[in-house]
């Protein structure tokens, strides 16, 4: 029994892949309208690189941060609409929100939400937030908050794209003093978007399936060059997909491991990459 594939979801395989309607129409009622087997079907027979997650639809909202003596704070806060997303009142919440959390420290989202407001310290940031509901018309959702604490042993930059639709936070191992890197490398992962720090960090499963995309991308051909071939094809997924293994986008010479390695050895002692964290509205 044939299932019935919708126009929405040819629409979003197009979106995330970029292959023709018609293909991806095929390629989804070969899949039995699974998303997924149908994006390995379109890469399988070459016509799809690798994928990334950019596709999937978001919601409206924005992403700020603040930065206090001990701590840096993100904290992302959903609307209906961009319209209210970009008025002066929702915009001051965010603000008031990323302060408080970069000062007060709370533990989880739910601890912060039944912390007291600043701006009025007669109700909680949950009892604020349907102020705002009432004032502007529209459900509003603080989504999540992460803390960053700071230490002396590292170095935090953060970088708002988009005017805050993608947030990233690096810390760098190594001591403080190193911000404008850090920052640097905030930069290039909003713009890259990296879904693994290094190549030993993509899951098992995920190395498997790539594995398997390339073999089917490669059969027929010798069988003494394949495994070269697949060797060639997985190093290229993980120069796409892993921080350190990207281009730098500043200068596309060197990659983001290229770039750690020649400030630590200009600064005489070793810079990594501690963790990083990514950001966009919706995810």
């Amino acid at each position: 029994m044939s299932v019935k594939i919708s126009a929405e979801l040819v629409n979003e395989l197009r979106r995330r892949t970029g292959v023709g309607m018609n293909k991806c129409k095929e390629a989804l009622e070969a899949a039995s309208g699974d998303m997924e087997k149908a994006i390995d079907f379109l890469r399988k027979s070459g016509m799809a690189g690798a994928v990334k997650k950019e596709g999937r639809e978001t919601k409206e909202g924005l992403i700020g941060h603040a930065e206090s003596k001990n701590a840096v704070a993100l904290v992302e806060v959903n609307a209906e609409t961009d319209f209210v997303a970009q008025n002066e009142k929702f915009r001051q919440f965010l603000k008031e929100l990323c302060q408080d959390a970069a000062e007060k420290h709370p533990k989880s989202l739910e601890e912060f939400l039944k912390m007291k407001a600043t701006s009025d310290p007669r109700i909680t940031i949950d009892e604020l937030r349907a102020l705002v509901i009432q004032s502007l018309g529209e459900n509003i959702q603080v989504k999540r908050m992460q803390l960053f604490m700071k230490d002396p042993s590292l170095s935090i930059g953060v970088y708002s794209h988009m005017g805050g639709k993608i947030v990233v936070v690096v810390e760098l191992s190594g001591g403080s003093g190193h911000e404008i890197l850090a920052r640097d490398i905030a930069m290039h992962t909003a713009a890259e978007a990296p879904e693994y720090l290094r190549p030993e960090d993509v899951p098992h499963a995920v190395k498997m399936r790539e594995e398997e995309i390339a073999r089917g991308q490669v059969a027929g051909k010798p069988p003494q060059i394949i495994d070269k071939i697949v060797e060639g094809k997985l190093k290229a997924f993980y120069d796409q997909v892993c921080l350190v293994c990207q281009k730098f986008v500043k200068d596309n010479a060197i990659t983001i491991r290229d770039l750690l390695e020649k400030e630590s050895k200009r600064l005489g002692k070793t810079i990594n990459i501690q963790r990083y964290v990514r950001w966009k509205i919706g995810e």
